[in-house]
């Protein structure tokens, strides 16, 4: 199965923001990136997206509207600590999180297993219904380096060490 993985583009979000299932904004210059990530794709492509508007945005022009949305390729539940600055969040809620990110939930969010494992019932689903074409899935980045440690059975603690850029499509194989 050939899957792209495509992350939306960038966000309204300043620098330092922590965002996750907060519904924000992209950018407004988004149409020639738009453009340019739709030639890396196949037309003939079957598209999925994460309910968020900024992957809708994006799948709605890639697909001319024909798309499906599925909430459990939305980026981590960030629960208490959406929009907020990265910076402003207690000491005492953050260290054990960067300590255990893979593990100890986020307060009122999830942890990063927990968005593994809802993604990967996503993939199971997928494969079990054998699409003869390509499969775009328009995303976030947490949600594609949990993908790519689940195909290059990187640990999950290590999943940072996959880099993915706004924009940016990545073509796998299942």
């Amino acid at each position: 199965m050939e899957v792209y993985l495509v992350r939306h583009t960038e966000t309204v979000c300043e620098k330092g923001i922590c965002y996750g299932q907060a519904d924000v904004e992209i950018q407004d210059d988004y149409l020639s990136l738009f453009e340019s990530i739709k030639t890396k794709i196949p037309s003939n492509a079957i598209v999925y997206s994460s309910p968020l508007k900024r992957c809708t945005v994006l799948a709605n022009h890639i697909s001319e509207g024909n798309f499906k949305t599925d909430s459990r390729l939305m980026e981590m539940n960030f629960g208490d600590w959406e929009l907020k600055k990265w910076n402003d969040i207690p000491e005492d809620e953050m260290n054990p999180w960067m300590q255990d990110f893979v593990n100890v939930p986020v307060p009122n969010g999830e942890s990063f297993v927990q968005l593994y494992e809802r993604v990967n019932t996503f993939f199971d689903e997928i494969k079990n219904t054998n699409p003869s074409n390509p499969v775009v899935i328009i995303t976030h980045a947490g949600v594609i380096r949990s993908v790519l440690c689940k195909i290059s059975n990187l640990l999950l603690q290590d999943a940072f060490q996959n880099k993915v850029d706004f924009g940016e499509v990545k073509k796998i194989n299942f």
